[in-house]
């Protein structure tokens, strides 16, 4: 299934899913930033992952139409107080259901 982004680009959710498991994790934090590419202090987030797939990589991406677009795919639900991999805070995210 493919999700085309709001600011332009798209995405595959086979390759997203594939990009989590290959973390060694079985979520992704959001990790939404409103700052550039370069700047993003969350390099293993979705907002990030999502930033090397759109048109805009200096515009924030993972917003919660984004969300909302996976959770409704059946193959994430949203989490919180998932371990940051970045910064070691808990943060919202989405969570493999399968």
């Amino acid at each position: 299934m493919i999700i085309n982004l709001k600011y332009g680009g798209q995405f595959e959710v086979a390759e997203l899913i594939q990009f989590i498991k290959n973390s060694g994790r079985d979520y992704i934090i959001q990790g939404q930033q409103a700052c550039s590419r370069a700047n993003h202090t969350k390099p293993n987030s979705l907002d990030y992952w999502l930033r090397n797939k759109a048109t805009s990589a200096d515009t924030k991406q993972a917003d919660n139409d984004v969300i909302d677009t996976l959770v409704a795919t059946g193959h994430f639900k949203v989490a919180k107080k998932l371990h940051c991999p970045d910064n070691k805070t808990y943060c919202k995210g989405l969570k493999l259901t399968k």
